[in-house]
């Protein structure tokens, strides 16, 4: 083989060389150019989704979000209908004097509703004091809440059971009660000792 033809097959074997090289490199741009398309159609859907939660985050932060209204409380004292407006504030409870032997009550306001009886269940506001100094023991009042018993069942001292029988619901009563239908003389479980004054507003009966 000639010189010349050589040259011509090397030439010919280079240029396809070159062309498979040229089309290797436009093969490998095109594919960075699909890459960098994909890649850049992921950052915008990152970009979307991102915003999307920052605005459902601002939508349901506490600032933005509604503001429901609060639990409507029982008001206190829950009052009986018609009741004198009086029963709406604590009363003022002050010792008494002298030796107190029997039950003494006293209806400081007289409601208007039903009369109590023994084997209702009442329901009632109270302040206790000790009679001879008229310093507190007991109150609902500082609880912010009512008490409720059986009349007559027991469950409270006898200056109760005995002293609440036959008020209207809605009076407001004094009870003065001697040692022998409250705690005694010399309670032992902490309970106040000798007589009692308390005031006592009705509330209601069932």
């Amino acid at each position: 083989m000639a010189v010349n033809e050589r040259s011509d097959l090397l030439s010919k074997a280079e240029k396809r060389a070159a062309a498979g090289a040229a089309r290797a490199r436009a093969a490998q741009a095109a594919r960075r150019r699909r890459m960098l398309l994909v890649a850049g159609a992921a950052v915008a859907a990152l970009a979307v989704v991102a915003g999307l939660v920052v605005v459902l985050v601002r939508s349901y932060s506490p600032a933005a979000a509604p503001i429901s209204a609060p639990a409507t409380a029982t008001p206190f004292p829950p009052l009986p209908p018609g009741a004198d407006p009086a029963l709406a504030t604590k009363p003022q409870a002050k010792g008494g004097g002298g030796t107190l032997t029997s039950l003494v009550k006293t209806t400081l306001i007289e409601g208007k509703g039903p009369v109590t009886a023994a084997g209702q269940t009442i329901t009632v506001n109270y302040v206790g004091v000790t009679y001879a100094d008229g310093k507190e023991f007991d109150s609902s009042w500082s609880r912010s809440e009512p008490f409720s018993f059986t009349l007559g069942g027991g469950n409270v001292i006898k200056g109760w059971d005995q002293g609440l029988v036959g008020f209207k619901v809605g009076s407001r009563v004094q009870l003065d009660i001697p040692p022998a239908l409250a705690y005694g003389d010399n309670p032992t479980n902490g309970a106040p000792k000798g007589a009692l004054r308390f005031v006592v507003d009705v509330l209601g009966v069932q």
